[in-house]
């Protein structure tokens, strides 16, 4: 028996998701076939209907509507009105110290942000050692749905001291980048950052603040800034759609 491997296409799944038996699920095979028709089609191409997909591929349309979850999942395929078209590729975001609005720049995007809310209101104690107030100190709070082209990929709550950003209700441009704020308005200059990366759903007001359904997995980011003196400066919590987003890193 030849246990050698199949050949691999470039970027494909390992073995391309057949099973060590080899016995192929349904959904899985029209999968493989409507995402080569993805490939065809292109970026911004128009799927057919789910009707059409069952009949071309002789399936039920139950059958075929778990092959575009999928695929709509992984960011291949987005809803557009009342269809499915082809999704662009991922924005790919540095962690790093670099704010949104440079990562998405770089890929030759237009980042953008819509305000959700700026309150002010008394640092609860679990919040004051991360933005570096007291216990009943004054906090704002800003609340931004994230933009690229247009479209909505993320929900930003940012947590800072009054005391650090005292006009941030009078003269920051909610639209513009806080991190450029900070550093030229303010004088605040970034020394480092802890961040952490989870996966998680979000809640149905977090979903209908980005326009997806609950079920699409997030990526939730937590980052506590410092400046260059060590001081806490910011608290971040940043929900990336999964479908539009993956994160990288160079190591040394």
């Amino acid at each position: 028996m030849d246990h050698s491997s199949p050949p691999q296409v470039p970027g494909a799944p390992v073995r391309s998701g057949i099973p060590e038996h080899g016995r192929v699920p349904k959904y899985y095979a029209v999968k493989t076939e409507v995402a080569a028709l993805v490939e065809e089609l292109g970026e911004g191409g128009v799927l057919p209907t789910e009707r059409d997909l069952a009949e071309r591929y002789g399936v039920a349309r139950e059958t075929v509507r778990q092959a575009l979850r999928d695929l709509l999942l992984e960011g291949r395929l987005r809803r557009q009105g009342r269809g499915t078209v082809v999704a662009g590729p991922k924005l790919e975001q540095p962690l790093s110290l670099a704010s949104y609005t440079e990562g998405v720049r770089r890929q030759g995007r237009r980042p953008g942000r819509t305000l959700v809310g700026l309150e002010r209101f008394a640092c609860p104690e679990a919040l004051a050692p991360d933005v570096g107030a007291a216990p009943g100190d004054p906090v704002w709070h800003l609340e931004r749905v994230l933009l690229a082209d247009d479209e909505r990929v993320g929900l930003e709550s940012t947590y800072v001291a009054v005391a650090r950003a005292p006009r941030l209700d009078a003269d920051f441009d909610p639209d513009s980048s806080f991190y450029a704020y900070l550093r030229d308005r303010v004088g605040a200059v970034f020394g480092d950052a802890d961040e952490r990366i989870e996966t998680v759903l979000a809640t149905p007001r977090e979903a209908l603040l980005i326009g997806t359904p609950p079920a699409l997995p997030m990526l939730l980011l937590h980052r506590v800034s410092r400046d260059d003196g060590g001081r806490p400066l910011e608290r971040v919590r940043t929900l990336y759609r999964g479908d539009r987003f993956s994160f990288t890193t160079r190591l040394g």
